[in-house]
């Protein structure tokens, strides 16, 4: 009898795979849109730590992957209206009881692309911003960078206005991968903008990277991680390609009746991740996340995702920006004019919201923790009161006995099998209610 085939790998399908929150999004809803007004005047209560993180979203070019709020057709005047606009939303936050007089432990800007503006729009933002809610005490301040918009002067302002952590969007270091996923920058903007920031002395440098872009293949992938080895950034951040619904490459599939994307299948992204963090690992970096290795674990932290993941509030200044306050999870409104009128008649600019109960946000804290790959279960215990050692026995016993995770002492600890496929284990510990849905 012929022995039984594998299983053939699992294709990558449109959809969004990454779990960065919870519960998901989709049980966020226009009806509790008050309730982030009776969060924001709630007093604080002294523990929680605050973050600041203001939305960018214009870019040179919009890649074929993206499925952020961006923008790539506005004029001066209207990148002004916007940054006045997020401005003057931070002056009505910081009013209310939950703000009023804290003082930012982190502070992020995303995008989009935030180096997209001049150096002098960014000298006045963030003069701007601070005097409102200054972040002189912040443990870390992080900017994302796209490679060729990268200037002496303007990375001279970005570290100016206290950046401590540079991510650079590098993606990958092939000409054609790039040209073909619709990235704006090229591999020698790459060399050029890291070695300006090095000059500048950020006190951390991470390079993005992602596993899987269209036309990726094994001989180009191994060189991306000889090439970033070669540069020595202080930390690497690795995604495994995904392709959600509003992107550029989903719309080409539906149009032409495809289901499957045009990019590498899961375990393929996988192997690729787990190679990649084998080289880094034997040239001493050490791997500190599902997605991220770092040169000097004792000097490199990501404290933007650490508090967050502790359960921070965030406060997201900007269209479709994401915040977290006294237990509301709430997003603003998705587009820009809505996002501008809103803010300019005086009201908060919320388009959907979700009051979170203690056990949900217990759930939240344990979920993110996972991809950290251990988790401490007594902080859990300590915190709200919860034995998740009990809670979870039936999760755990099946993750270890499927040789993805190890039960501990202390806590739990995800294998590198585990930890490279953990958005795809999480979903199992969700309440029932909210588990519509499964991860290759």
């Amino acid at each position: 009898m012929s022995p039984t085939p594998p299983s053939p790998p699992a294709s990558t399908t449109a959809g969004n795979y990454f779990v960065s929150n919870y519960p998901p999004f989709s049980y966020w809803s226009e009806e509790q849109r008050r309730e982030v007004e009776a969060a924001l005047d709630t007093s604080h209560d002294g523990n929680a730590k605050l973050g600041l993180y203001h939305h960018i979203p214009f870019c040179r070019k919009r890649c074929h992957f993206c499925y952020f709020r961006v923008y790539t057709d506005r004029n001066a005047r209207e990148i002004q209206d916007y940054l006045e606009a997020t401005v003057a939303e931070l002056r009505s936050i910081a009013a209310r009881p939950l703000i009023r007089g804290r003082r930012p432990h982190f502070v992020y800007f995303g995008g989009g692309t935030p180096s997209y503006l001049s150096a002098r729009q960014l000298e006045e933002l963030a003069r701007r911003l601070q005097e409102i809610l200054p972040w002189d005490a912040a443990e870390e301040v992080a900017f994302e960078c796209e490679p060729g918009t990268l200037n002496p002067g303007k990375l001279s302002a970005i570290r100016g206005i206290g950046v401590t952590r540079l991510s650079l969007g590098v993606e990958n270091f092939d000409d054609h991968v790039l040209e073909i996923n619709g990235r704006a920058h090229r591999s020698g903007e790459v060399y050029g903008a890291f070695e300006r920031a090095r000059a500048e002395g950020f006190p951390q440098i991470n390079i993005d990277l992602i596993a899987g872009m269209v036309e990726e293949t094994e001989e180009n992938w191994r060189r991306n991680i000889e090439r970033t080895i070669a540069l020595q950034p202080d930390s690497v951040t690795i995604y495994q390609m995904e392709v959600p619904y509003n992107t550029t490459i989903y719309r080409d599939m539906k149009a032409s009746g495809r289901l499957v994307a045009p990019v590498a299948d899961w375990d393929t992204k996988r192997r690729w991740v787990k190679d990649a963090f084998a080289a880094l690992e034997a040239s001493g970096y050490t791997v500190v996340s599902g997605y991220t290795a770092v040169r000097d674990p004792a000097r490199t932290r990501f404290v933007y995702r650490d508090a967050l993941w502790s359960g921070a509030d965030l406060i997201g200044l900007g269209v479709a920006s994401f915040s977290h306050a006294a237990g509301v999870h709430f997003q603003n409104l998705t587009e820009m004019e809505p996002y501008l009128s809103a803010v300019r008649g005086g009201a908060l600019p919320v388009k959907r919201a979700f009051r979170t109960s203690a056990e949900e946000r217990m759930i939240r804290e344990f979920i993110l923790q996972m991809k950290l790959g251990r988790v401490d279960l007594d902080y859990f215990t300590g915190k709200f009161g919860a034995d998740l050692r009990a809670r979870f026995a039936r999760q755990f016993e099946c993750l270890a006995a499927d040789g993805l995770l190890n039960l501990q002492e202390a806590g739990v600890s995800l294998t590198r099998d585990g930890l490279l496929r953990v958005d795809s284990l999480l979903h199992d510990f969700f309440l029932p209610h909210h588990q519509s849905s499964r991860l290759v």
